[in-house]
């Protein structure tokens, strides 16, 4: 086994999902509010009711705020694959590295033309193709996000390639495969409908503030009917979206499943933990019950993950200690695979080096029947390939609970304006001031959900974090994560800052 440095694996982790979540506050409301700029643009050319291009151009001011900002660390983000991550960068650069550059491409070609016209074109072209742009903008901006995304899924569900022994890295053999792999699919589509959802609820908060401090009212109102329209859509198409990366998670990544449901032993007919306390201290296999107390739905578990109200859902005693009745094997015959996998590997390597061409095949032949299993030799024991449970376990219930939340919340805001009697409503609008911070809770713990639930692996079942990283000091990482946690917070204060300015502002009285 290598000698590798868990400090500093711990310290780039921890560097990555700094950066992660910063540049999360920001790509949410880049997709959705780049749609909302569209539609209030439509209504304006639609009607040639100069409030409305008021509006457009007062909530397009504030998503190009967002904007600028979102760049900055998204550029950061990718570069820390070369700095902290270069082992992963190698093996799977081939695979990982397409669609990050078809998303460059789509960001600096499509976006940034567009993107100037929108801002500045204003009087300089016509409305139609002004509007063109701007609908240009919000395509373009979710069309990169597929392309990311397609590297995340790719991550949770490897597919579309093949392990070169000889260059010890994977390489594409069908980029169709990766595109259109189902948890690129399902993760895209959830991941975007939620953006919708979170620009939606912006909205709310920013107009509340103006209904509150009863100023710009009417703009206020038509805003809400808009954002509440569309973030009731999205949040429906988010609860289906989310069923089926679910369903997605439990077919291909049964650990995560277990863990973000606190699912320790299998069952037929397997009821989900509607609310519940895990017990502190629990580990895999020492019998003890995985909760203190929880409200559990029958049969729901078992339906969501195999579509039958019957079926067998594994849990993290089955996937760790294996369950024969089931065809689940340990984790341990695993490994024991994974390390005649890398000795034979390295049986191989060493063959080829002494140009020992029938010695090289016979290593060759015995890494074949095993490779599969590869990652897995890099594990120590079989405990742990769990994740730690506890993290995704409540984010997923945070996420879930917050999400059944917000299509009652746009119900609402539609329901008391259409009875025009929001202003009323004194309860209502503090929630609605506070409803994108909420959103953003919702935001990060789904993404905890989908990065942590895949620990240890940087790739599921192939590469473990642990071997992915670049042979760095810890001290070195370490600095740089504070220097980042420094510069990330500035960005995040610069943007609250003039986000804040903008809002009191208020949207410029056009006529």
């Amino acid at each position: 086994m290598l000698d590798i440095d868990l400090s500093m694996v711990n310290w780039a982790r921890a560097q990555f999902a700094l950066t992660a979540m910063y540049h999360w506050i920001f790509v949410p409301l880049t997709l959705g509010l780049s749609f909302l700029c569209a539609f209030f643009e439509t209504i304006y050319v639609r009607t040639g009711n100069r409030e409305w291009r008021n509006i457009t151009k007062f909530w397009m001011t504030l998503f190009g705020i967002n904007f600028a900002i979102g760049v900055a660390t998204g550029i950061i983000l990718e570069f820390e694959f070369g700095t902290n991550w270069s082992n992963y960068s190698w093996i799977v650069g081939d695979i990982f590295g397409a669609p990050l550059a078809i998303e460059g491409i789509f960001a600096f070609f499509l976006e940034a033309t567009f993107f100037a016209v929108m801002f500045f074109g204003w009087n300089r072209v016509s409305k139609k193709f002004h509007l063109f742009s701007t609908w240009m903008v919000a395509v373009g901006s979710n069309l990169s996000a597929v392309w990311i995304l397609v590297a995340n899924a790719w991550m949770q569900h490897p597919v579309g390639m093949a392990f070169n022994p000889e260059k010890a890295r994977f390489e594409m053999e069908s980029f169709f495969d990766v595109v259109f792999n189902p948890v690129a699919v399902s993760k895209f589509t959830h991941t975007s409908s939620s953006g919708f959802v979170m620009a939606s609820l912006f909205v709310l908060t920013v107009s509340c503030w103006f209904l509150l401090k009863g100023r710009h009212i009417q703009m206020a109102k038509k805003s809400i009917v808009v954002a509440s329209v569309f973030g009731l859509l999205a949040s429906i198409f988010v609860f289906v979206t989310g069923d089926e990366a679910a369903y997605e998670v439990a077919q291909k990544q049964p650990m995560k499943l277990a863990a973000i449901e606190g699912h320790y032993k299998g069952e037929t007919s397997a009821g989900i933990v509607a609310a519940g306390i895990l017990r502190p201290g629990k580990q895999p296999g020492d019998g003890q019950d995985p909760f203190i107390v929880k409200i559990k739905i029958p049969f729901m578990l078992s339906l969501l993950a195999n579509r039958s109200f019957t079926a067998f859902v594994p849990g993290v005693d089955d996937l760790v200690y294996g369950n024969e009745e089931q065809g689940i094997e340990s984790t341990a015959s695993k490994i024991a695979k994974g390390k005649k996998a890398v000795n034979d590997l390295a049986l191989f390597k060493q063959a080829r080096k002494e140009n020992n061409n029938t010695q090289a095949q016979i290593a060759l032949e015995k890494f074949r029947k095993n490779q599969e299993y590869m990652g897995y030799g890099y594990l120590n024991n079989p405990e742990e390939a769990v994740p730690p449970v506890a993290i995704p376990y409540y984010a997923f219930h945070v996420m879930v609970v917050l999400g059944t939340l917000f299509p009652v919340l746009f119900a609402a805001f539609l329901f008391f304006i259409f009875k025009d009697s929001l202003l009323k409503q004194k309860w209502l609008l503090p929630i609605g001031l506070i409803s994108a911070l909420l959103g953003l809770f919702a935001q990060q713990s789904g993404w905890i959900v989908a990065e942590v639930g895949r620990q240890p692996w940087a790739i599921n079942g192939l590469l473990p974090v642990k071997m992915s990283a670049t042979n760095l000091s810890a001290s070195n990482v370490q600095i740089t994560f504070f220097m980042f946690l420094g510069l990330f917070t500035l960005l995040l204060i610069a943007e609250i800052t003039i986000m804040l300015k903008q809002i009191s502002i208020g949207p410029k009285e056009e006529n």
